[in-house]
């Protein structure tokens, strides 16, 4: 049995689906659906039992036995980067993860989890995935901070040695129509292109880069996915690691990516970045996946062109999720 908490969720759902591709359909679903619609994400996929967030992490601290249970993957989170209540995100993030481990190290359960990107800020200290790095880590959002105190946590306790934590970088394909502002700007860009025809891109404000130039590592969620399922049936690869392409592209690039595959023009009109943004926004980030690599993870990953071209076309274009 797998439980996958934040399993309605963009890269939860997608986890569930590939495990579905691979005959497992032994799977508890966590999470909270609330009034938005990732509900949606799951009619096309197969599990055995839902549970609420709330009522799983009582059970987990009545340590009930959930039968053969192989591994708790868990990405449930609030994982807004813009989210203000510290208090919240401590609790949800932070102790939640902390109970769950607890737990899973008790009941030698294997353990993968996620941390965030957002936890290396600007990229000033680097973006090595060493598991002491949380220490030394300045993130510039209440969300970053959260992820990267349980990080500390889990390396000053000892449980990193037996548990794996993975950072996704800038994760874009299905399944994330619900996450509203947190959606890639693939999906957003998308949406702009089928309304006005062209996309609008933040001006950059850093002399080093030009309007659009700005970097990011983006991985498409199959890519991602394999290699948080890796992690989980290779249980002796433990600590924190980056999972991204490895490769920083520009928004233009993003941008134009999309256009190409819907058989259009690039169309790209510049816009002010707002000053609450301006303050935190990170110029570059680029993922270092040596550590996952030298653990064994040898899969060819898409490149940027060839992952958003599967996203538009065969499922931005025709309306599908994942598994349909």
């Amino acid at each position: 049995m797998y439980i996958v908490t934040g399993a309605a969720g963009f890269i939860g759902s997608a986890i569930v689906w590939r495990l579905n591709q691979m005959g497992i359909t032994d799977i508890v679903i966590v999470d909270s659906l609330g009034k938005d619609e990732k509900w949606k994400n799951l009619v096309s996929l197969k599990f055995l039992d839902f549970i609420d967030k709330h009522e799983f992490i009582t059970m987990v601290e009545d340590r009930v036995h959930f039968g053969n249970l192989e591994a708790i993957i868990h990405l449930g989170a609030n994982s807004s980067t813009t989210e203000t209540d510290a208090g919240h995100l401590m609790e949800n993030n932070y102790r939640y993860t902390k109970v769950l481990t607890e737990y899973a190290l008790l009941k030698d359960v294997r353990f993968v989890y996620a941390s965030s990107a957002a936890t290396y800020g600007d990229g000033a200290n680097g973006f090595e995935d060493t598991d002491d790095n949380p220490l030394n880590l300045k993130p510039l959002n209440m969300y970053g901070y959260s992820k990267n105190r349980f990080d500390q946590w889990a390396y000053l306790s000892g449980a990193l040695k037996q548990i794996a934590g993975v950072k996704y970088f800038n994760v874009y394909g299905p399944n994330e129509a619900h996450k509203g502002d947190m959606r890639s700007v693939v999906h957003k860009a998308y949406g702009q292109i089928m309304e006005t025809g062209k996309v609008k891109l933040f001006k950059s404000l850093h002399p080093d880069y030009k309007d659009g130039e700005q970097m990011r590592d983006f991985v498409y969620v199959k890519d991602a996915v394999d290699m948080t399922l890796f992690l989980v049936n290779n249980p002796e690869a433990n600590g924190l690691f980056n999972l991204g392409q490895g490769k920083a592209r520009t928004w233009n690039d993003l941008v134009s990516a999309i256009f190409n595959a819907l058989g259009r023009e690039t169309n790209i009109e510049y816009i002010d970045m707002p000053q609450h943004l301006a303050e935190k926004y990170q110029y570059f980030t680029q993922a270092d996946i040596s550590k996952i690599k030298a653990a064994g993870y040898q899969d060819v990953l898409h490149s940027l062109e060839e992952g958003v071209a599967d996203y538009v076309k065969n499922y931005l274009v025709p309306g599908k999720f994942l598994g349909e």
